[in-house]
């Protein structure tokens, strides 16, 4: 392998978006320290890795719903010695259903995972480049992020606050050496739908779903260009603008029927 020093992070680096945007690191010669719960898909992800683009692969098996566990990642990759030139927080999940039917523990969870790993790696990594003196930072936020989102409130409440403190953070940044991107994709063909047990939703059963590795490629692009945002996909976009048009009560309204269950009747 070769010696090189440059390093990624991505959290859920071993499937979805998060794998795709592993696989585009590690084409352009960075190493990586891939973050997960499941030791299986990781240990075969480091050995698909390391094999095919001759990059070192480290491997964290952390649950980020966990509050300690983005610390302990932080630690674990100082210990080792590893200056992380690029954060991708990657790793996110969604409950469905309506707010005051759904459990509240997963709700914790996934406000620990979408929000707090999100802001204490980011916290802890950048600290550290800002004494290094450069480094870049990758938010996988979500249109979910730019309209409200009846039955899935509370993914798109904790993508929201992604998605703007992303954009605020990127600006105190402004006069270092720092960028922060954040990416915004739709609905994707990843397993999202499966965890967060929607896959009767029709914005997964019925709509066009976006490619992760386009998604990826639209993020990885962004990020080396040093962009603030970008929405991944026409039609995306083309959902957002029209967010930010329409009233909040008539995209929730649009929203909801787009995130019903196909076979509930109209």
């Amino acid at each position: 392998m070769e010696n090189n020093q440059k390093y990624a992070l991505v959290t859920g680096g071993t499937a979805g978006i998060g794998y795709e945007l592993a696989k585009l690191f590690a084409k352009d010669g960075y190493n990586l320290v891939l973050v997960s719960r499941n030791e299986y898909e990781l240990a075969r992800t480091q050995a698909e890795l390391q094999d095919q683009y001759k990059i070192q692969v480290h491997t964290i098996s952390k649950d980020l719903m966990k509050m300690e566990a983005p610390f302990e990642v932080y630690k674990e990759v100082t210990d080792q010695g590893i200056k992380v030139d690029v954060l991708v927080n990657d790793a996110g999940q969604g409950v469905y259903g309506e707010f005051v039917d759904t459990d509240i523990q997963r709700e914790i969870d996934i406000i620990h995972l979408n929000i707090m790993a999100y802001v204490v790696l980011t916290k802890c990594f950048v600290q550290d480049m800002v004494i290094r003196g450069g480094g870049k930072v990758l938010n996988v936020g979500s249109i979910a992020g730019e309209m409200p989102g009846p039955l899935h409130s509370v993914y798109h409440g904790t993508k929201a606050f992604v998605n703007s403190w992303s954009e605020a953070i990127r600006n105190e940044l402004k006069d270092s050496n720092i960028t922060v991107t954040v990416l915004l994709p739709g609905a994707t063909d990843t397993d999202f739908p499966v965890k967060a047990n929607m896959e009767n939703a029709k914005i997964f059963a019925e709509s066009n779903l976006s490619d992760p590795a386009e998604v990826a490629k639209d993020g990885f692009e962004a990020l080396m260009s040093g962009d603030d945002k970008i929405v991944s996909g026409l039609k995306n976009k083309a959902m957002v603008a029209m967010g930010n048009v329409l009233p909040d009560s008539v995209v929730a309204e649009n929203m909801r029927k787009q995130q019903e269950p196909v076979d509930k009747k109209e």
